[in-house]
């Protein structure tokens, strides 16, 4: 018997499952919100004691981000994705992507809710201590 085609069937279920469940993982998809009411938390978020740099980073993601990305950076329906998420784990999306975010606004890839814009009015500074805080929120709810 051969078992070169058996071998490539096995070896092609292996490839398509790895790819779905890449796809899943890093692609939510539209069912996060499905059901909730427009604004509502998208997920639930831990609050760790925060260092002094995230403090100051919490106030400035409250003044610059919390109106699309919710309080606590959960998410709101119909507005903007968590970025306590693994899809934002560090090793996915490093902090350069959030300074990208901000500074040039980013294109719509894991989420539905439309293009990200650029946001005005923050330096380097502020948001690195914008990163310090949902680094420390996501490690706080086992991201990292």
């Amino acid at each position: 018997m051969n078992r070169i085609p058996l071998f490539l069937a096995v070896a092609g279920v292996v490839a398509i499952g790895a790819a779905y469940g890449l796809h899943m993982r890093f692609n939510p998809g539209r069912n996060l919100a499905s059901g909730m009411a427009s604004g509502e938390a998208l997920v639930a978020v831990t609050m760790p004691t925060l260092t002094d740099t995230a403090e100051r980073g919490e106030a400035l993601f409250n003044d610059n981000c919390a109106g699309c990305h919710g309080a606590n950076a959960a998410g709101r329906a119909g507005k903007a994705p968590p970025l306590v998420h693994r899809i934002y784990e560090p090793n996915h999306h490093g902090d350069g992507a959030f300074f990208r975010a901000a500074q040039s606004g980013v294109r719509q890839h894991h989420w539905p809710f439309g293009d990200m814009p650029p946001i005005g009015g923050v330096d380097d500074s502020e948001i690195a201590m914008i990163v310090t805080y949902v680094r420390e929120l996501q490690r706080a709810n086992g991201i990292n």
